[in-house]
């Protein structure tokens, strides 16, 4: 893991966010982009030049940010962007060789009942990078336990597998595998190939609902500090939230959350 891409908003959050990333890459041995995307919208007929004042102004938003944190050894680049968020940021880490964008659930939103916001969620849903959602205020603590809840083992992409083998290494971390059978199981989706059983310490399966039920029965038993989900065209972030906010009561976690993209 050599690049780790940090898009920062306006939240109070951010602060926080930003030194949990610096730490992160410290014990990854990364170095860190930290971002803001800018898009400018005028009305039909006008011709504005704002690009020089609102570029200033990000970079010294994000330079006083990063000034303010601890950076340690962590080499910290900071770059603002112009464009259409998804566009710019799948650029900025094609660009950038990033192997993981860190996001924080909420940017904006103030709403209680929401865990990802508009543009967090946006992130999440629509970019193919792998994703790590850390909690707002969380200190980081190295892994040394995860679970992956999915509700399909087939695996036609094995290194979608390489951000999570990547953590598992680095922290000398457990990988419990949750396997939650919903109502859209296949014959063959437990079935664990070679790869991912050398990945997991233990197997658990389960019958629910939505995968996300599934770990809510089985969490506790597991005591993870990280849960990693993927990102399926059916499944987690996707089908059953149209919009891009995501909802507490859909989907919570008060620990770090690793997203994985491809794995089919």
């Amino acid at each position: 893991m050599k690049n780790i891409l940090v898009p920062v908003g306006s939240s109070k959050n951010a602060l926080s966010h930003l030194q949990y990333a610096v730490d992160f890459a410290e014990a990854v041995g990364a170095k860190l982009f930290v971002v803001q995307v800018y898009n400018v919208y005028t009305k039909a007929g006008t011709m504005i030049r704002v690009d020089g004042p609102i570029q200033r102004e990000s970079k010294e938003f994000l330079d006083n940010l990063v000034s303010k944190i601890d950076t340690k050894n962590v080499d910290v680049i900071v770059k603002v962007l112009k464009g259409k968020l998804i566009d710019t940021l799948e650029l900025a880490c094609k660009t950038g060789d990033v192997d993981l964008i860190l996001v924080e659930p909420r940017t904006n939103s103030i709403k209680d009942e929401v865990y990802l916001g508009k543009t967090s969620g946006k992130i999440i849903k629509q970019t193919n990078i792998p994703a790590l959602i850390v909690p707002e205020g969380y200190v980081f603590k190295p892994v040394t336990s995860i679970l992956l809840a999915m509700k399909s083992a087939i695996i036609k992409n094995k290194k979608a597998l390489n951000p999570l083998k990547e953590v598992k290494e680095i922290f000398k971390a457990e990988v419990n595998l949750l396997l939650v059978k919903t109502p859209y199981y296949n014959d063959g989706d437990f079935d664990v190939n070679e790869t991912l059983g050398e990945l997991a310490s233990s197997v658990t399966k389960s019958g629910n609902a939505t995968t996300f039920q599934g770990v809510l029965e089985h969490y506790r038993s597991h005591n993870p500090d990280m849960l990693c989900v993927v990102r399926r065209k059916r499944g987690f972030f996707v089908k059953k939230w149209e919009k891009n906010v995501i909802l507490k009561k859909d989907f919570y976690s008060n620990l770090p959350v690793l997203v994985l993209r491809g794995l089919k």
